[in-house]
């Protein structure tokens, strides 16, 4: 077991809670739920399987996330990041243990997993085999930047190590709540650009990947023309990472993640310049 606390956010998350909970029993000391109002059996399964229960209103997720840091009395030195549909295997496990135990003492203060990403019952092997975050950060150095969409997580010291092992990502319900859930995405992509257009500051970031993918991002991606883009990185994604190998399930999963999403994304930037006028306030949680 590491000294750890697991923050899970979750709405209606009843189908993934049990199995999101049980992978961290026997390797963090606590888990804690912050739910933003589900009215399935999320929270009660949440509390029979040990987690702690907190209850905040939703506006994004890094302003959510950040809010359980700062209020749900973690004394623990590490913090996981987790959401629902995430699940940590033994192997994973073993190996962020002998990692953290072998860099004691060190400014190794974050730890960084790749996904088995998993759509329509499918592990997805190809286009979309590279999605990798930091899962753990020492809380007193780590946070996640504040941004409505795509926010990493964030040192401001020491680096990260990258765990060979993999973390499961069952990122499918069904296909209603993933379309709702990328159009919800979407706004807030918008909101971030127009954000990052209007000079709004940017949080000092200490990983050199992070920083990298970011600048990839917002100095090269949205160079290129609106909607050309979109549909550029879905051809680089499907055709040159091999996404195309991955058979029906890439497809769907690469042209809604890639050029469907980033197509709407464009939409709603060309909406708002043409109306302007002030962001939506979105408060779902889904």
């Amino acid at each position: 077991m590491i000294d750890a606390t697991a923050i899970i956010m979750t709405k209606n998350e009843e189908k993934n809670i049990v199995q999101c909970l049980e992978s961290m029993k026997g390797f963090a000391k606590r888990c804690v739920v912050i739910d933003c109002g589900s009215t399935d059996r999320t929270v009660e399964l949440a509390k029979a399987n040990g987690a702690d229960i907190f209850y905040h209103e939703f506006e994004y997720y890094a302003k959510q996330f950040n809010w359980g840091i700062d209020n749900t009395d973690i004394n623990t030195e590490w913090i996981i990041r987790l959401d629902a549909d995430e699940r940590f295997p033994e192997d994973l496990k073993d190996e962020i243990e002998k990692c953290i135990i072998k860099n004691f003492g060190t400014d190794m203060n974050g730890i960084t997993i790749s996904a088995d990403l998993y759509f329509m019952g499918k592990c997805l092997k190809y286009g979309a085999k590279n999605k990798c975050k930091m899962m753990l950060f020492k809380k007193a150095n780590g946070r996640i930047e504040d941004r409505r969409r795509d926010a990493h997580s964030i040192l401001n010291s020491g680096y990260s190590e990258e765990m060979k092992n993999k973390f499961l990502h069952y990122d499918f319900k069904n296909l209603d709540i993933f379309i709702k859930r990328y159009n919800w995405y979407a706004t807030r992509e918008m909101q971030d650009y127009i954000e990052y257009k209007n000079g709004k500051k940017e949080d000092n970031i200490a990983d050199k990947d992070i920083q990298q993918t970011k600048n990839l991002k917002f100095n090269v991606y949205y160079r290129f023309p609106k909607f050309l883009r979109a549909i550029l990185l879905f051809i680089y994604v499907y055709v040159f990472k091999l996404g195309f190998l991955d058979g029906v399930s890439g497809l769907m999963f690469i042209f809604f993640d890639t050029l469907w999403y980033r197509f709407l994304v464009d939409a709603k930037i060309l909406e708002y310049e043409q109306t302007g006028g002030p962001f939506e306030k979105l408060s779902a949680c889904e």
